[in-house]
């Protein structure tokens, strides 16, 4: 029965490419993958990820519900996805259990959820646009397979959360605090982090592009296999993990670097403007062969 589903959304692939005037060469060179890739997706033999997804949506100009219609095919993305990327429990989470609304695959545009605490509710699989969660309570919340645009959650308490294979774009987390929380398999663009806490949040497999970091408070933070895209870090960066991420249009400004790990990749994309480092830093960005002209060493 799932098969018949995934065949489904391979037929809406089809149709929303040839709407679109592509061939699957086209949309395969659109989406950095093989022509062979897109070919299997319309036949039914496989499906994409959820951020491929996202970014197929955009260039064949429709809504991402259009390819999800169906339940099972929504499901069958979320096994593969998790298996893919497992979810990762959020410690409020273990040994613990609590009532739950399940506000899952909704369409939420222009709701004010501003001022509430203790809101536990999942919102899987959902169209959240021009939402307002300022000030709010979220410590815990799930939010998972979500299509989130223009919202707001300045000033807002997300630690200990979970965002996994999510679209999220011009989204504001000003002052937000999100200690803790979980960002896996997700879309981060156009985005706002300016003075929020991103102590101890960790990141897989997200890609981040054309957002803020100014002034975040960046602490034992990991980034794992993430993609950086015109993205400017100010202000202090400590004892931070960037492992196997990779760089483009990076700048790093006016910013304190102590005790971070780099590991894996090339980092001369990245630009330093008055930096400074300690020894053991200094030392992983020249050993990955960063630009080090504007980098003080400091003990």
């Amino acid at each position: 029965m799932v098969q018949i589903e995934i065949k489904m959304i391979g037929n809406k692939i089809a149709e929303a490419r040839k709407r679109a005037g592509l061939s699957q060469a086209q949309l395969s060179q659109h989406l950095f993958i093989s022509p062979q890739a897109v070919g299997k997706w319309e036949r039914g033999e496989s499906i994409p990820d959820i951020i491929t997804f996202h970014k197929m949506a955009q260039i064949l100009g429709v809504d991402l519900y259009f390819f999800l219609d169906m339940d099972k095919g929504l499901e069958k993305m979320e096994e593969k996805n998790e298996e893919e990327n497992p979810v990762l429990e959020t410690p409020k989470e273990k040994g613990k259990k609590k009532p739950i609304w399940d506000m899952s695959r909704g369409n939420w545009v222009d709701a004010d959820f501003s001022g509430l605490s203790n809101l536990h509710e999942k919102f899987n699989g959902s169209n959240m646009q021009n939402c307002k969660f300022v000030g709010s309570d979220l410590s815990g919340l799930q939010l998972k397979y979500n299509n989130i645009q223009g919202c707001d959650f300045s000033n807002t308490n997300i630690s200990e959360s979970c965002f996994q294979g999510s679209n999220i774009q011009k989204t504001d987390f000003k002052e937000s605090t999100l200690k803790k929380t979980k960002l896996s398999a997700s879309n981060i663009e156009n985005c706002d982090f300016t003075n929020a806490d991103l102590s101890e949040a960790t990141f897989k497999h997200c890609n981040i592009s054309k957002s803020k970091l100014t002034q975040a408070f960046l602490n034992q933070t990991s980034f794992i296999g993430s993609t950086f895209e015109s993205i400017v870090f100010e202000g202090v960066v400590e004892d931070c993990s960037f492992e196997n991420c990779s760089f483009s249009k990076v700048t790093f400004q006016n910013t304190t670097l102590i005790n971070t790990f780099f590991k894996g990749r090339n980092l001369k994309r990245i630009t330093f403007i008055n930096c400074k480092a300690d020894r053991l830093t200094y030392e992983f960005l020249r050993t990955n062969k960063a630009v080090l002209d504007d980098v003080t060493v400091i003990n």
